[in-house]
């Protein structure tokens, strides 16, 4: 006798795309991950990171629905060589400039809408629960913004009562430098070496 094929309830959709996309930040998205520590060491001041990400969320959730839907797409060799030049930009602009610009959420929100389409990549690999769309899009969004607050706060908790020591700025100086040193490193592997 052939068991019952167990159909999946919206909770266990929301539940399973919750932790995909959580764990598609944290620890299996390296690439983000330095994305939102280069935007976090532009300022440790709450107020602005907050303007940063909430242009960054605002962008990638736009292009991962448009995505997902299947109104745009853009090949992973133009996407992921972006958001390896979206990291090194930002974390360089760091360098250069002592204090966030004011254009900054605009920059942020413009490289956001690749990274919705690196977001959207993953899911159209793992594929969509039929008749689910919604929940499991949003879900996964919120997974990632989980992971992305995760990373935040707790460098938030960790930096914050330091930002006004001598060190910190050496110290936001030297961690961008090293972020842009990796994400040049990834444009040129992602762009000559296919990887």
């Amino acid at each position: 006798m052939m068991e019952a094929v167990h159909e999946q309830t919206v909770w266990d959709v929301i539940g399973l795309y919750l932790q995909l996309g959580y764990t598609h930040i944290l620890p299996k998205g390296l690439d983000h991950i330095l994305f939102v520590l280069a935007l976090f060491f532009a300022s440790s001041r709450l107020k602005p990171l907050v303007w940063q990400v909430s242009a960054f969320t605002l962008a990638h959730t736009l292009t991962l629905a448009l995505a997902v839907l299947g109104l745009v797409t853009l090949p992973p060799e133009i996407v992921e060589p972006v958001i390896a030049l979206s990291i090194a930009f930002v974390a360089i602009e760091n360098i250069v400039f002592r204090e966030m610009q004011r254009w900054r959420p605009l920059v942020v929100f413009g490289f956001g809408l690749f990274h919705g389409l690196g977001f959207a990549g993953v899911l159209v690999e793992l594929g969509m629960p039929q008749g689910q769309l919604l929940p499991s899009l949003l879900s996964f969004n919120i997974g990632v913004e989980a992971g992305q607050l995760t990373i935040i706060l707790a460098m938030w908790f960790a930096f914050h009562r330091f930002r006004e020591a001598s060190w910190y700025p050496a110290l936001t100086k030297g961690a961008s430098a090293l972020i842009a040193v990796v994400a040049l490193w990834w444009v040129v592997e992602r762009v000559f070496l296919g990887g």
